[in-house]
């Protein structure tokens, strides 16, 4: 209900117009129908006077549109005594006017999230520690430090011996990447659990994520084909409708056909439609990580017959998701798995939640533990009544104990492995091949890196 009054509040035209409407019609109920000619009549002329204001002032920055047909076609129906089809043209009119305000204004908010989203400061290293400076004085070659869960401000190259990334503002994949001494590290990803350092590739105006926000800028101010077609025969077109109007009073003699002309000539769908589909369309794609480069590349979208994407793996649901234990004698599957998630509870790593899912979906109780210890990127140690469980990538888990062994593991699968009191209990395998017999959800994980498998 708030909302209602707050957009009643803010499209207030809107708001006008629909009351003008209900008066007009209690009016006529209650016998007083001679007031509502008067009513709808001078509130629809008010408005055109307003309209044709704005249009004057568009016509000295050189700017010409539609709107002329509105305002004429407003006049011309109160003058020949149509007040109803006055009052629906200026319903119209605002309206339009407010649902391609109302798309503007969230495609705004979009862009200014993603905006705010990008890095403002960045901690450069100096003479005997770190300076905070604006992100846009970073030059290439400096040394920067990013801190835990920040995000990177520029491209760079990492300086630190290891760390983990979410990149998925970048690239779309949601699972971590491990990253090691010497690799590339994108600006707009989003450290893991320890500092890191890296060195400056590039300044922050040609780094990968400023010039995502960029393109989603230039996106929203690009005009599609069809509008931009509006746009070039707008003069033209009203010089038509004028005219194929003067030439239908002249024939019929009756100056009513001339006000019907207009009132169909005005092309609220164009006026309307159009730009609010583009950039609604624009801003929901913005809001689920798909950068459309502008609004013709969106109007072509609809005639496409096949997509081709060009991805590593499998397209993704972007939810890990268990398939299979494999457990080591004597433990068993829900043995493995009851432990695993247990000790993920004490994990931030983006597998954790999949398996402590997985193990409530089964029904598995959850215990908790004496202590819990995670190593950033490597897994989690955890004592469980006494017992010692390592969970997380083979190299991990090996150095715990000496019987562990790697699971066979094809492209676009992923193993976590598991000690339990000393000895190796198992993994936990997922598999993400779409098609065939199995259900269309699944996860990639074939572009993780080595991660924890």
């Amino acid at each position: 209900m708030s909302r209602i009054v707050s957009l009643a509040r803010r499209y207030w035209l809107v708001t006008v117009t629909i009351g003008v409407g209900v008066a007009g019609i209690v009016l006529a109920l209650v016998g007083a129908g001679w007031l509502v000619q008067w009513l709808f009549s001078g509130y629809s002329l008010a408005i055109a006077a307003w309209q044709a204001v704005g249009m004057v002032r568009a016509m000295l920055r050189r700017e010409f549109g539609l709107d002329i047909l509105a305002v004429t076609a407003i006049v011309a129906t109160v003058l020949v005594g149509e007040y109803i089809a006055a009052l629906l043209v200026v319903l119209m009119l605002t309206g339009g006017e407010a649902l391609e305000n109302y798309a503007n204004q969230r495609a705004k908010r979009e862009l200014d999230a993603l905006l705010a989203r990008a890095p403002q400061l960045a901690h450069r290293s100096t003479d005997g520690g770190y300076r905070d400076v604006p992100v846009d004085e970073v030059r290439v070659g400096d040394v920067l430090l990013v801190r835990p869960s920040e995000i990177v401000p520029v491209d760079g190259v990492l300086l630190s011996p290891e760390t983990t990334l979410d990149q998925s503002s970048i690239t779309g994949e949601s699972i971590p990447v491990e990253k090691l001494l010497g690799d590339t590290v994108l600006s707009g990803a989003v450290n893991g659990q320890q500092a890191v350092q890296i060195r400056a590739t590039q300044a922050a105006a040609d780094s990968q994520y400023q010039q995502i926000v960029a393109l989603v800028a230039q996106a929203a101010e690009s005009k599609a084909p069809m509008v931009r077609l509006a746009d070039r025969y707008a003069v033209p077109f009203t010089l038509f409708s004028l005219a194929l109007g003067g030439i239908a009073w002249w024939l019929s003699g009756d100056p009513v056909r001339f006000a019907e002309v207009l009132v169909l000539a005005t092309p609220c769908p164009l006026l309307i439609a159009a730009p609010v589909a583009f950039i609604g369309g624009m801003s929901r794609a913005a809001h689920n990580g798909v950068i459309v480069k502008s609004g013709g590349v969106l109007e072509q979208l609809s005639a496409a017959k096949t997509v081709v994407f060009d991805k590593t793996g499998t397209l993704t649901h972007g939810t890990p998701t268990l398939t299979q234990v494999r457990p080591e004698h004597p433990f068993t599957a829900n043995e493995v798995l009851t432990f695993v998630a247990s000790a993920e509870q004490y994990s931030s790593h983006v597998l954790a939640a999949s398996m402590i899912a997985a193990a409530r979906e089964r029904g598995l109780p959850l215990h908790e533990a004496e202590s819990a210890r995670e190593a950033a990127t490597n897994g989690v140690i955890a004592q469980f009544q006494g017992r010692e469980v390592v969970v997380g990538k083979f190299a991990f888990v090996a150095q715990h104990t000496p019987d562990a062994r790697r699971t066979e593991i094809a492209s676009g699968q992923l193993a976590v492995y598991v000690a339990i009191g000393g000895r190796f209990a198992g993994a936990c395998w997922q598999a993400t091949t779409c098609g065939g017999t199995r259900k269309p959800r699944c996860t990639d994980w074939s572009s993780w890196g080595s991660g924890r498998s």
